[in-house]
Order: C-alpha cells, then sequence, then structure tokens
C-alpha cells in the first residue's frame, strides 16, 4: 500500500505550497494528493478552497483572482513559524517539484458547468505532456469534470472520489471510464474494497491519520492511503 500525501503533507506543512511539496519528497515519499482550479485569466492553480481566507486569512474568491492578485497572499496563516512565503503555486511549479515521482493524483475541484470543465481540461492536457501518463491519475468529485476527460479522450487515467452514495459508485465510475475510486474513510470496508478491486478498479482512501486504521487497509488491500501525516505512516506502514 503506498502513502500518498495529502495537499502535500497537511498536518506537518502548509498544504497544497511548495514548500509542503518539497517537505513531502524530502522525507523521501514520493506519491501526492493536490488539488487544482483555473482562474478567471485560465492560469492553473494548486488550491484546495474556493476562498483564501481558512489558508491566508484574507478574505477574496479565487473566481476573482488572476495569478498576480494571488502572489501577494502568503498561506501560512495556520503555520506562523513557516520557514518560508508560501504562495498559491501555479501547476507548473508544483510539477516541477514532483517530476520524480511514482505516483499523483490531481484533484480538479467541482466547476460550475460542463463549458468550465471542458475549458479547464483542455488547458490541463496543454500542460501536461504525455510523460506524466503512467504517473498520474487525474480525479474528481465532479462527474461533469470525469465526462470531459472523457469526451476529450484524456489520455491521462482518472478516477472518481466519493464521500456519499456508496451504492452507486463502482457502476458511476466505471461509466466514465475511471481506474480507480478514492473511497472517504469512513465509507471505507472490507466488502467495498473488494468489491472495487472485483470490478477492475485500485482503491485510494482519503483522509487516514491514525496508524491502526492504516495498517487495518493495508490488511483489506488498499492501493493507496491518503493522508495528512506520512511521517507518521512511515513508522507503521
Amino acid at each position: 500500500m503506498q502513502i500518498i500525501g495529502h495537499r502535500g503533507a497537511r498536518n506537518e506543512a502548509p498544504e497544497n505550497t511548495l514548500g509542503g511539496f518539497q517537505h513531502l519528497k524530502d522525507l523521501g515519499i514520493t506519491a501526492v494528493e493536490f488539488d487544482l482550479r483555473q482562474l478567471q485569466d485560465q492560469t492553473l492553480v494548486v488550491i484546495h478552497d474556493d476562498d483564501l481566507e481558512r489558508t491566508t486569512g484574507i478574505q477574496y474568491p479565487i473566481i476573482k483572482c488572476d495569478v498576480t492578485q494571488l502572489a501577494q497572499h502568503n498561506h501560512c496563516k495556520l503555520w506562523p513559524h513557516w520557514y518560508q512565503y508560501e504562495p498559491t503555486p501555479v501547476l507548473e511549479q508544483v510539477l516541477n517539484i514532483i517530476k520524480d515521482f511514482s505516483h499523483i493524483e490531481l484533484e480538479i475541484k467541482a466547476v460550475a458547468s460542463m463549458i468550465d470543465a471542458q475549458n479547464l481540461v483542455q488547458t490541463l492536457h496543454q500542460k501536461l505532456s504525455k510523460d506524466w501518463q503512467d504517473v498520474l491519475v487525474i480525479t474528481s468529485f465532479d462527474e461533469k469534470v470525469l465526462q470531459a476527460l472523457q469526451h476529450e479522450n484524456s489520455p491521462f487515467k482518472r478516477g472518481l472520489l466519493v464521500e456519499d452514495q456508496p451504492e452507486s459508485a463502482i457502476h458511476t465510475a466505471l461509466k466514465l471510464g475511471c481506474c480507480q475510486i478514492g473511497w472517504l474513510n469512513t465509507l471505507t470496508t472490507r466488502q467495498r474494497v473488494q468489491d472495487t478491486h472485483q470490478a477492475g478498479l485500485k482503491v485510494s482512501v482519503w483522509t487516514v491519520n491514525e496508524p491502526e486504521r492504516a495498517l487495518e487497509l493495508q490488511h483489506w488491500g488498499v492501493d493507496g492511503l491518503i493522508t495528512d501525516v506520512p511521517s507518521l505512516m512511515q513508522k507503521y506502514l
């Protein structure tokens, strides 16, 4: 079972930041999950929330930002003693740090319309070379995003993220041409892991921060463990 750093290493470094991804790399972990949004100027940036307030202390919606504005805000509100300034990274900056990683789960956050999904996917394809095909899985809760990838005949693998309606998840993932399901930890049972594997899909589970639960999931054959505390998981797995 692979240890996958959640938003870099969310409880060990500022999330979705260059410093956070470097921290994960310095641990020797080469699997990561992070979030992607598109700005009004079409730039692809790595950030979870649709507003800056939680991580920077500045209440400002992402939809109104361009990349120049984002560079002015530091995502260290929860990390006052962090060693460097952490603006919102653009996708290319993150890829440069993780270029040697063995597994990447890139989560595209929900979009307002199918047109937005198609625009984002087209921009993403322009940024990603075929060198990423073996290691990258594009994931989303938003079926519009996965449909856009399907319609564009994307060369990249995709995965469905599931936090509700678990009974239909496998059917939906197969319909959308996914290779894996990312199950919410509290929804993950031994039977669901077995059923997902029997359908030919891999299993990632998020977010797992307790070693005992991680060991249980490992015993069940889970493929990827998405965690906020990768250095802790290294001691047990």
